[in-house]
């Protein structure tokens, strides 16, 4: 069979939010950040605080700021939606490669959010997140898809979105 009659799997890639915007939260202080609807927290317990722009889980004891993102800015779409987000204090952006799911996110119960370029939700299921490149890989190849976003299923929390590699 050749490569055109079985075409490789349709390739993603996962993206964190930068670290720009958050940066200066880190310097400022409680009533700063509470002016801000933010506050600075400590990880209490192993995988209890995922980083929004490292994609790693905190470690007990690590310093972070939890604060309200909007992850999803359209206007024009009814979807719009923003929501808890936390970002640690030695945080680094990262950019997992094509086809790769951060630990963070294998290790987690999913909500996925299929969206097309118009911002109107297309498909969604709540998904182990060890099964998730499957179900990236199928749905960005659709026709109309256009981007993933990832949510944890218990708590609904924003965790990072998804596009066609």
């Amino acid at each position: 069979m050749s490569a055109k009659e079985n075409p490789p799997p349709m390739s993603f890639r996962i993206h964190a939010l930068p670290l720009t915007p958050f940066r200066p939260l880190f310097d400022l202080d409680d009533a700063g950040l509470a002016a801000l609807g933010a506050r600075r927290m400590t990880a209490d317990a192993p995988h209890s605080a995922p980083c929004r722009v490292s994609l790693a889980d905190a470690e007990p004891g690590e310093p972070l700021i939890l604060l309200n993102h909007r992850h999803l800015d359209d206007p024009a779409s009814p979807y719009r939606s923003e929501g808890p987000i936390f970002v640690r204090e030695a945080a680094v952006e990262t950019s997992p490669a094509p086809g790769e799911v951060p630990d963070m996110l294998a290790r987690r119960l999913l909500s996925v959010r299929l969206y097309d370029v118009d911002w109107t939700m297309i498909d969604a299921e709540v998904i182990e997140g060890a099964g998730l490149a499957p179900l990236l890989e199928d749905w960005l190849a659709r026709p109309g898809s256009s981007v993933a976003h990832l949510h944890g299923a218990r708590r609904g929390c924003f965790l990072a979105a998804a596009t066609r590699a």
